[in-house]
């Protein structure tokens, strides 16, 4: 059982003024980087001075630089950067809710929690990303048609508004639903209340399977997915003909203690685990070179990737006993890995259609198939009823998520075929992942955007919280 107690971190010491730097920013796909006045508040007094001194073409915060596109750049005004307000505030391990600051990372939430038998209730597929941006952005994990985005699990927020106050918003509120999701477009994010997961041990219990086709995938994830918490799929965009979308399942939960006895639990990861279950040591292997070959990544060279990496998985694997970072994080082992794609960075590209129109989905499937998009990081899940944010992606149904060399011939072409695919079958695209779409196809993806401009119009009429994204999408 986790550990019955309260504990409230010491009162921050006094702060140093805080850091100002001018940078030129990119999303992490490293596309279209633009400068901006970059300040890095220590307490929330210096985070109020920025956001109201923040100039004519105001502000937007920043956590740890995660999101694909321009979410969290402003060309020519203020960036406020968040991780110097990273405390974490209050742990009650009996009802088991963290309080902390905006710009504590999911990572730290791990590492403090995990000894307590305590897990954040939604992770994306990295760690590193900060509860403010968690909550901009709502993010989801392997978990939403089981759990629901992130915010889903938030108490209440601490937010700072344009005019300089700091409101407590709660679940049911207008201010809520606009937060989540909201791209940081409503205010600053200083601290949230989170419910937490209790966990026995710090790995993973995991059933792996191969799908032929993405038929045999769609209808295996309808069957059976509510039997697993977690689910993800790798999926091949490079095979064709009767192979076209073969994928590697990956389902599991958290693995109980018990799952460290009996005969089938061997092996130098399980006699850790029975000496300290809930250790939560992540390794890291080197980064990349600063410098990658922007050719590296060739339809030929990720054909042969996607081969190799689709036959060398199990036919079927039951039980198997995972590290939590290799199971939900496998790529933050590897430190800037978005350096593999070359100067000219990388787009993600992520959709939702209902399942109602999976027919959509297959031809989009075919499309990338038949153009040879060089991904080898697509994954497909199945999302769970969408969440109340005005503007959060999940919706129910299917959600495919690809990466893509920026530097490819005709992208730009070929990814608003894809965007139409998805709007005709009245699917979305993930804002937070987003460099490119066309701002007109936005009101139809998000129903609820005009009530989204309006609380805007309300409550920030001077365009204090703005961003490129806001501003090339008409947010």
């Amino acid at each position: 059982m986790p550990a019955q107690h309260t504990r409230r971190d010491a009162p921050a010491p006094q702060a140093a003024p805080p850091d100002r730097t001018a940078r030129l920013l990119t999303g992490w796909g490293r596309t279209a980087p633009t400068g901006a006045r970059v300040l890095r508040p220590r307490t929330r007094q210096q985070a109020v001075e920025a956001v109201l001194a923040c100039g004519a073409r105001g502000s937007i915060a920043r956590g740890l630089g995660r999101a694909y596109g321009d979410a969290a750049q402003n060309a020519g005004g203020t960036v406020v950067e968040t991780t110097g307000l990273d405390r974490v505030l209050s742990i009650d391990a009996v009802e088991g809710t963290v309080t902390c600051e905006a710009g504590v990372s999911l990572h730290r939430l791990m590492t403090g929690l995990l000894p307590l038998g305590w897990f954040v209730p939604v992770t994306p597929g990295t760690r590193y990303v900060t509860v403010g941006g968690a909550i901009g952005a709502d993010i989801h994990g392997k978990n939403h048609h089981v759990s629901g985005s992130f915010t889903r699990h938030v108490r209440s927020l601490e937010l700072l508004t344009a005019d300089g106050q700091v409101r407590e918003v709660v679940p049911g509120s207008e201010l809520f639903d606009a937060t989540a999701g909201g791209m940081g477009l409503t205010g600053l994010v200083l601290s949230a209340t989170i419910r937490l997961l209790p966990v026995e041990t710090s790995l993973m219990t995991v059933d792996t399977e191969r799908l032929p086709d993405l038929d045999s995938l769609l209808a295996t994830l309808a069957a059976t997915d509510d039997r697993y918490r977690y689910s993800v799929a790798w999926i091949d965009l490079l095979a064709r003909g009767m192979a076209a979308g073969r994928a590697v399942l990956t389902r599991g939960d958290h693995a109980p203690l018990e799952a460290l006895e009996g005969r089938a639990a061997r092996g130098r990861l399980v006699r850790a685990a029975r000496r300290d279950p809930l250790a939560f040591r992540p390794g890291r292997l080197p980064p990349p070179p600063r410098t990658v070959p922007g050719g590296l990544l060739r339809g030929s060279t990720v054909t042969a990737f996607n081969k190799l990496w689709y036959h060398k998985a199990p036919r079927r694997r039951r039980g198997e006993l995972q590290r939590l970072a290799s199971f939900f994080h496998p790529l933050d082992g590897v430190p800037h890995w978005n350096r593999v794609y070359g100067s000219a960075g990388f787009v993600q590209w992520q959709c939702v259609v209902g399942h109602e129109h999976d027919d959509a989905l297959r031809r989009i499937v075919r499309l990338i198939s038949r153009r040879s998009c060089p991904s080898f990081l697509a994954v497909l899940k199945r999302f769970g009823p969408g969440d109340p944010g005005w503007l959060s992606f999940p919706a129910e149904g299917w959600t495919l998520a690809l990466d893509i060399p920026a530097g490819l011939p005709g992208l730009g072409d070929f990814l608003d075929l894809l965007d139409e695919e998805v709007a005709v079958a009245g699917g979305r695209l993930y804002l937070a992942k987003d460099a490119r779409m066309r701002p007109e196809l936005v009101p139809a993806m998000y129903p609820r955007l005009d009530d989204f401009r309006a609380l805007r119009a309300r409550l920030d009429p001077r365009g204090v919280f703005t961003s490129d994204l806001a501003r090339r999408l008409a947010l």
